[in-house]
C-alpha cells in the first residue's frame, strides 16, 4: 500500500475520510484516490446527514472497529461535506502503525 489516507501530526493522526451517508450498511471500505492523487478512506453509514447523525455514526463505527475511545476522534474539517478530515488523538506513530495493519487485514483491494 503506497498511498495512505492518514499522516502523523503532533496531536496524533490526521485521517482523510470520504463518507457516504444513507447507505445500505455501515462499513469501512478501502482506500480511494481522488483526481489530485490524494488517498481517502472510504466509509458508508446508514444514518442520514442531518443534525450530525452521519458524523456521529462514522465516529462510533471507527472507534468500535479500531478499538479507540470515541472521545479520541474529532472531525476537524468537512462536517457538512462528504470529504472529512479527522484527528485521532494519541501517539501518531503508534496509531499509524495500527491503522496500516488494520487496512492490510480488513480493507478490500
Amino acid at each position: 500500500m503506497t498511498s495512505l489516507p492518514f499522516e502523523t501530526v503532533p496531536e496524533g493522526l490526521r485521517l482523510r475520510v470520504r463518507l457516504t451517508p444513507n447507505a445500505s450498511r455501515d462499513a469501512i471500505g478501502g482506500v480511494a484516490m481522488d483526481a489530485e492523487q490524494v488517498a481517502w478512506l472510504t466509509a458508508t453509514v446508514t444514518s442520514v446527514p442531518e443534525n450530525g447523525r452521519a458524523n456521529k455514526a462514522l465516529i462510533k463505527m471507527l472507534a468500535k472497529s479500531w478499538k479507540f475511545p470515541k472521545s479520541s476522534i474529532d472531525i476537524r474539517s468537512g462536517t457538512t461535506q462528504r470529504r472529512k478530515t479527522l484527528l485521532i488523538a494519541g501517539n501518531g506513530v503508534a496509531l499509524a502503525a495500527q491503522l496500516e495493519h488494520w487496512l492490510t487485514q480488513h480493507a478490500p483491494g
